[in-house]
């Protein structure tokens, strides 16, 4: 299966923002593009002229860093987001809305909301590893598309991991609403599908629908 095997620090920087990619290092010092004005940062895109880079501005540019941002949060490749797109198109409703679901519902992705992986990386490796569960069965493919009722576990020999206890135990982060945790953490029962309003990530995703349908 074709990955992104380069720097994630780099992505981060060529968006000009934090995508939050590599779990607590994005929130320490080591960050390059940390706000923190007691030292210098590398808030600017990478390459030999990344610093003097100026942006253009054109309608085209904002709607492709858009697209992009947004496949690089969730860790896919061009064309597997590509399939989604063209898949929520065909979807009744909001296309993109419908593609913010499909991301969402992602098995790696709701891993990675019930905190067991301090980023999606991390949750996606625990996926492949066999040490995710749906309703008591063993799923390996990131992918794989949650439906609401379904329960997602740890296995039991993975609930002492000393990564997932750690990440359960010092991560400040919320599980959504449309996912309801249950014994101690290490289980999560899908409630619903996520409404765009329980999306939490900044993406205009209005802006990739512009870019794909031209």
């Amino acid at each position: 299966m074709a990955r992104y095997t380069g720097p994630v620090c780099r992505l981060c920087r060529r968006e000009r923002q934090k995508l939050f990619l590599k779990g607590e290092r994005c929130f320490s010092m080591k960050c390059p593009v940390a706000d923190n004005t007691d030292r210098q940062t590398r808030a600017y895109p990478p390459g030999m002229h990344g610093a003097s880079r100026q942006r253009q501005g054109s309608e085209y540019l904002t709607q492709l860093r858009e697209k992009q941002k947004t496949r690089r949060i969730y860790g896919l490749l061009e064309k597997q987001f590509r399939n989604l797109y063209e898949e929520a198109s065909r979807r009744p409703g909001i296309t993109g809305t419908n593609l913010l679901q499909f991301l969402e519902l992602r098995l790696d992705n709701v891993a990675f909301r019930a905190g067991w992986g301090a980023s999606r990386a991390q949750a996606r490796q625990f996926v492949r590893h066999g040490h995710v569960q749906i309703n008591g069965k063993r799923v390996t493919i990131p992918s794989y598309r949650v439906r609401p009722g379904e329960v997602i576990s740890l296995k039991p020999v993975t609930r002492e991991n000393f990564n997932v206890k750690r990440n359960l135990d010092v991560l400040d982060r919320t599980v959504p609403g449309w996912l309801e945790t249950s014994d101690n953490g290490f289980s999560i029962t899908v409630r619903a599908v996520p409404q765009r309003e329980q999306i939490d990530e900044m993406i205009n995703e209005q802006l990739v629908v512009e870019l794909y349908s031209k």
